[in-house]
């Protein structure tokens, strides 16, 4: 009898219950978010990317003059796709060599008259240091807005990401946490522009029965299938098929539909986020916990990173731990030997912008933006999943594997 399969996910969702799925209660997701992150109001959208759309579009607006958005190089495509999408131009700015975060000299270089925003990241829970970049940006009359896709729930002294910007936007994807499996939280600092994108909103944004059927089947799904007794038939064996391709792009997920479809979020998903969103605040608690001690073993291992948050004063997410191994050559070994072995690792992104063939036509002149640090931090970032379904068993197993890659694949020593 061939032993049952467990695949544990690559970030810790969290898990839906049957009675979050009732189609009535309350669906003022809205206000229950706004309550939960401290703040008066937010906009719900029908993902983070479309979120970003209204946000560019809002600015757009007030300063039409401005044509150029700035990101990190190292980011999701579909940053890319929305810039490009709403007919604006797309600067990538290079990484700090020891911070996972956009580097202040690499920013000043990209920074100009035609900088309508930037776009800092809080890549995997990781909150980066937006107080340090703020006044560069503020010095060229640019915006801020805070890429928070993969940090709802994280803080800066106390108060939630996405307060030191002038916008902020958070995921309901898949992954995130929080689910509606698809789904966009919007917020801005000032009264003022919170007006401006819920006047955008309200003129753009339309109910789309066909997707919203297909986004509450698929959240269905999602609330049968996230269980280690289904994950694996329906993404281990999907990563399985990727990786026997050899296709790292889809295997990490990069893979990425050429629209992007806006409408609004339904209500009966909002009812369920809501029931779900109860549980949101002991669930970090907890994978917090399981995080302090791993990294703790984690870094007892020679040469293997681990990605802090940038910014002082910071409380992250732990969705995932990420790690900044030695060399692109063990980073590598280690993912072609244990990717498909179901202890929960996967890439971030797989690649900086640039080098996506699928999307580099999106990048026009940034295409040729220095990002040598961004690269280096692309070809040597890992993720390991920070599930509660990743056992110590497991972990004891991806440990030896680790060290195991870290001896026998040794970086290439310095030219003397």
């Amino acid at each position: 009898m061939t032993a049952h399969r467990i695949t544990v996910p690559p970030t810790a969702g969290l898990a839906l219950r049957l009675a979050d799925l009732r189609p009535w209660g309350d669906k003022h997701l809205d206000r229950a978010l706004a309550a939960w992150l401290g703040v008066d109001e937010v906009l719900l959208e029908c993902s983070g990317t479309s979120a970003l759309m209204l946000a560019l579009r809002t600015l757009q607006q007030l300063a039409p003059e401005r044509c150029e958005v700035v990101v990190p190089a190292y980011t999701c495509p579909l940053v890319a796709m929305a810039v490009a999408q709403c007919g604006l131009q797309l600067r990538l700015c290079d990484l700090s060599p020891d911070r996972l975060d956009m580097d202040g000299q690499a920013l000043d270089a990209v920074l100009s008259h035609r900088t309508l925003a930037v776009v800092p990241t809080h890549l995997g829970g990781r909150v980066a240091d937006v107080a340090r970049l703020l006044p560069r940006a503020q010095a060229c009359g640019a915006y801020v807005i805070e890429d928070a896709a993969q940090a709802l729930g994280a803080r800066v002294a106390g108060r939630s990401v996405g307060l030191q910007g002038d916008i902020a936007l958070f995921s309901l994807a898949v992954g995130k946490g929080l689910s509606t499996y698809e789904g966009g939280v919007l917020l801005a600092r000032e009264p003022a522009l919170m007006a401006a994108l819920r006047a955008q909103h309200q003129q753009s944004i339309r109910p789309s029965l066909v997707w919203e059927l297909r986004r509450s089947l698929a959240l269905l799904g999602y609330a049968a299938a996230y269980r280690p007794a289904l994950l694996d038939a329906v993404y281990g064996a999907a990563l399985r098929r990727s990786l026997a391709r050899g296709d790292w792009v889809e295997a990490a997920g990069d893979d990425f539909d050429s629209q992007i479809p806006q409408h609004r979020l339904g209500a009966w998903r909002r009812r369920v986020g809501l029931r779900a969103l109860a549980r949101l605040r002991p669930h970090w608690e907890q994978a917090q916990q399981q995080a302090q001690r791993r990294v703790a073993q984690l870094r007892a291992l020679p040469g293997v990173e681990v990605v802090d948050d940038a910014a002082p004063q910071a409380q992250g997410i732990w969705p995932v731990i990420l790690l900044r191994l030695p060399s692109a050559a063990q980073r590598d070994a280690l993912m072609q030997a244990h990717w498909a072995s179901g202890w929960g690792l996967s890439l971030p992104f797989s690649q900086v912008l640039p080098d996506y063939a699928r999307y580099a036509p999106l990048l026009g002149e940034a295409l040729h933006d220095p990002v040598p640090q961004a690269r280096d931090w692309a070809q040597r970032l890992l993720a390991i999943s920070n599930s509660t379904w990743l056992s110590d068993a497991q972990f004891a197993q991806l440990l030896d594997a680790l060290t195991r890659t870290l001896t026998q694949t040794r970086p290439p020593a310095a030219a003397g």
